[in-house]
């Protein structure tokens, strides 16, 4: 049975891609083309094969990540990936997508929750995304894979947002899409919510501990006072 606690909140913590951003939908649109080919082969609609590869893929992902992260390269890996992403956005702009309902979740809580971002994208990515929606008014910090020693799944950026706000990791909530999201949370003793809206399953975010389940991240509406 999950468990949370309301009355604990003093800062909700939120991820970026799958969370606050439609990265799910942006990257199956960026692979359908890819596996067009493969569908009548394996007799799969190409969306669902192309969801189904994004949903395979990050795990391993974020396994690399983590052990960049241990090696203390995460800072140069990041470093080399806005690089490159400053070549491609001066071919190509970037696209972005704002997940339904978000914006006018964090209007509706903001004059009741401290709130801040912790993303394991890099500081000009994630405010980028921010900028565009303009979102970034709505944030106290922003948290990103430069701000801690260590990123997702370490608990280093939830300590560092309870710190910087004043307040015991326990007062947080950690919000996102992923196990990575959820193993960060309760590592630095906070509450965690789950939301299906991106690329994580229910029941491994349940099985890596989250205390409420939500189908989208605008649901905080129906379960926050």
């Amino acid at each position: 049975m999950l468990s949370f606690d309301r009355n604990r909140i003093s800062l909700l913590c939120f991820d970026v891609d799958g969370t606050l951003s439609d990265t799910d939908d942006l990257y199956m649109r960026r692979i359908v083309p890819w596996v067009n080919p493969l569908a009548p082969i394996l007799q799969r609609d190409p969306e669902r094969l192309a969801r189904w590869l994004i949903y395979h893929l990050e795990s391993p992902a974020s396994l690399v990540m983590e052990l960049l992260d241990r090696a203390h390269l995460d800072y140069t890996a990041n470093r080399a990936s806005e690089f490159l992403d400053r070549l491609v956005i001066a071919r190509r702009p970037p696209h972005y997508s704002l997940i339904t309902g978000v914006k006018e979740m964090l209007t509706q809580l903001q004059p009741r929750y401290p709130m801040a971002v912790v993303s394991a994208r890099g500081r000009r990515k994630t405010l980028a995304f921010l900028d565009h929606f303009e979102l970034t008014g709505f944030f106290q910090q922003v948290i990103t894979a430069q701000t801690c020693q260590h990123t997702k799944p370490h608990p280093d950026p939830i300590f560092w947002a309870a710190h910087q706000a004043g307040i015991s990791p326990r007062e947080c909530v950690m919000i996102g899409d992923t196990t990575a999201d959820m193993r960060a949370g309760k590592s630095a003793g906070a509450q965690t919510i789950g939301v299906l809206c991106g690329f994580g399953q229910e029941a491994e975010l349940r099985n890596t501990g989250a205390d409420l389940i939500l189908q989208s991240t605008s649901d905080l509406l129906k379960i926050l006072p």
